[in-house]
């Protein structure tokens, strides 16, 4: 096993090394999330945390860590008596991105159940982690089903595994670490709020920060013991300054006057439930037992806050976690004050609203203006514009300065047909792990989902040849049979957004944007990757490839500037050929397509033609796809209707959208492929 880099060896990254020091004083905390750019020491700390745990008495030869003073009556291999034990290091299981289910929470031995009635258990990951740290790097990407058991055994302490009626129930009390990449997607908030702490991390800019960082991992890369080594009584210190701190901790006293306190910075920054000022009054705790005091003040309920506040501020997942700053001191002081409240109404545009600042502004290659071939389809007069549209410098006439989204709204349910067996979901129908049973199979490799039924007849007509003479059922591997089952798949949702001339009008396209931004709220929450295409001027451009991160797509479309011509032929090929790469890296993800335009085609020659070819093209690749039709006014030409047909998908206005519009309207895209 490779020596871990130390713990005290890490230069800077100073909330995250107290994050994960006040678990180690008090596991009770709940754990940290790490949340940070690539490559700023997220795991290397969370690994190097490990050697600095106090060592845990467990019941000699238990695999599920008993506790000897306390053994858990319910244990597999038990029952335990009560004894001295032996010592062993804390563990630090990770759980990989990927992993089974049978993985995480243990299997049982199926056919040994049926035919001899026991219950042989091998133990998962849980059972690995009981009383110790549960390590989930990338965390966000981690599979629906994976995160529901996380929940669970997070919130009752055990674990249980169920496999057609035979049962089996441990214990799993961990300390739950977890690093992730905003870029890459966020997480489901049920789970997000299961973590007690939350910090932010990033590369220093500081120059001889940076050379520190880089002298120390060098060094420890070209002889990591010897580098140990140089840290070594650094690392004792700190490990008898936790144990210390551990000791002090029942003795801390949190009075009624920090509780107000706790209690009035919670209700000023309206956080959900009660978890929240739980966690906060644990953390405040920790940290004065870390700093060797008995009592809780002001700063450690500050502190406090800065940690376990930022990720439950959310609303929505454009929101950017942190706090204000200024608005916690008044918080705070306003119940030492004795007036127990606060402002009430946060700052949407503080740092803990809007949409985070992603990305770097408009990505616009150099606009043409609108020429004689245009018609003055897409030139934008003043009507559009208004008196206070000044071009965004750089970007050529024509072009308008971005606007902001409309208010989002609930879509209605846009699916792809047929039946898939992408990554799980909650879009399109598929054959998952988990969901309802529609047949049975023979297994390929473990069995992990037993069809009892289609097992039994499988062994029945070969009793009597194998000698049955009990009341049990002589099974063999080749009766078992697997079930199938039918769940939802996450796909992947390529908005194609026309932002031409045409769509400059800013009322207009501030709808437009909330469209978008609805459908995105949407995918964040079907659990779908998307990727954004804008077209304008002479060409199209990839403005966010394909990627988790919802949030990174919002914020592009923010910055997104209007303008110039309307290179809708252009706007579809580029899709189609992001779509290519995309079926090339995840064969098993199907995507659905989404083209927000009023259908209008300009620049070079017979325009619509052009991009009638290019839906056709999709179509004949079998693309589901939907056209979003931002037509206005009185008369209409129905040229997005028109796309729609050729894409081989269906068409819906802005007003249709919405999900309470029109009851059912969305009927699934199949209807609308064999109306066309």
């Amino acid at each position: 096993m490779s020596t871990p880099y130390p713990f005290t060896a890490i230069v800077g990254q100073d909330d995250l090394r107290l994050g994960l020091l006040l678990n180690a004083v008090s596991p009770a905390v709940g754990g940290v999330l790490v949340r940070g750019e690539k490559g700023t020491a997220k795991s290397t700390a969370v690994r190097a945390l490990a050697a600095l745990m106090p060592e845990v008495a467990v019941v000699a030869g238990c695999r599920f860590s008993c506790d000897p003073g306390a053994p858990d009556p319910a244990c597999p291999d038990g029952p335990h008596e009560t004894g001295t034990g032996v010592s062993r290091p804390a563990r630090t299981v990770e759980l990989p991105v990927g992993a089974s289910e049978d993985r995480l929470v243990g299997a049982l031995d199926i056919e040994r159940a049926l035919s001899e009635g026991v219950k042989a258990f091998e133990p998962g990951l849980l059972a690995d982690a009981h009383r110790g740290i549960l390590y989930v790097d990338e965390v966000n990407l981690l599979h629906d089903h994976l995160v529901d058991l996380l929940l669970d055994a997070a919130a009752m302490g055990a674990s249980y595994v169920e496999r057609e009626g035979v049962s089996v129930r441990h214990a799993a009390r961990f300390l739950l670490v977890g690093t992730m990449n905003p870029e890459e997607g966020e997480l489901r908030p049920q789970l997000l709020d299961r973590f007690g702490l939350t910090v932010e991390v990033a590369a220093s800019r500081e120059t001889d920060l940076r050379v520190e960082v880089v002298r120390r991992r060098l060094a420890y890369d070209d002889d990591p013991d010897g580098f140990a080594a140089r840290w070594a009584d650094e690392e004792a210190a700190l490990r008898e300054r936790i144990v210390a701190a551990r000791a002090l901790l029942p003795h801390v006293v949190l009075g009624d006057g920090v509780l107000r306190q706790i209690a009035a910075t919670c209700a000023a920054f309206e956080v959900d439930g009660m978890r929240a000022d739980i966690v906060m009054a644990r953390t405040a705790t920790a940290l004065a037992a870390w700093a060797g005091r008995e009592e809780v003040v002001a700063d450690d309920v500050r502190q406090a806050a800065l940690l376990a506040l930022p990720h439950r501020r959310r609303r929505n997942p454009f929101d950017a976690p942190g706090l204000d700053e200024d608005k916690l001191d008044e918080a705070l002081q306003d119940a030492a004050d004795g007036d127990g409240g606060g402002d009430d109404d946060p700052d949407p545009d503080g740092p803990g609203g809007g949409v985070p600042p992603q990305g770097g502004g408009p990505e616009d290659g150099g606009t043409d203006t609108d020429g004689p071939d245009d018609g003055g389809a897409d030139a934008p007069g003043p009507e559009q514009t208004g008196s206070g549209d000044a071009p965004t410098p750089g970007g050529g006439a024509g072009e308008q300065q971005p606007v902001r989204a409309g208010e989002p709204f609930r879509t209605k349910m846009l699916s792809v047909p047929g039946l898939g067996e992408g990554a799980a979901g909650r879009r399109s129908r598929a054959r998952t792990e988990h969901g309802r049973t529609t047949g049975s199979r023979r297994p390929e490799g473990a069995l992990t989902k037993l069809h009892l039924a289609a097992t039994v007849q499988a062994a029945a007509p070969h009793q009597r040849a194998r000698g049955r003479s009990g009341r049990g059922l002589v099974v063999r591997r080749d009766d078992l049979r697997q079930a199938t089952r039918e769940g939802r798949e996450g796909n992947l949702v390529l908005f194609v957004v026309d932002a031409s001339g045409s769509m400059a009008a800013r009322q207009r396209m501030s709808a437009v944007k909330g469209a978008v931004m609805s459908l995105l709220l949407d995918a964040y929450q079907r659990r779908d990757k998307v990727g954004l295409v804008t077209f304008r001027g002479k060409d199209a451009e990839v403005a966010l490839p394909p990627t988790s991160s919802v949030d990174a797509a919002a914020a592009r479309l923010e910055t997104l500037p209007t303008g110039g011509r309307t290179p809708l032929a252009a706007g579809l090929l580029k899709a189609h050929d992001v779509l290519r790469v995309e079926r090339l890296r995840d064969p098993s993800r199907r995507a659905l397509l989404v083209v927000v335009t009023d259908g209008r085609a300009t620049g070079g020659v017979d325009p619509v033609a052009l991009a009638a070819r290019a839906g056709r093209l999709l179509a004949s690749e079998g693309t589901a796809s939907v056209v979003v039709d931002c037509e206005s006014g009185i008369v209409r030409l129905g040229l997005a209707a028109q796309l729609a047909r050729d894409l081989g998908g269906s068409a819906v206005t802005l007003d249709e959208l919405r999900a309470d519009s029109i009851a059912g309207l969305v009927k699934d895209i199949t209807a609308a492929g064999r109306a066309a």
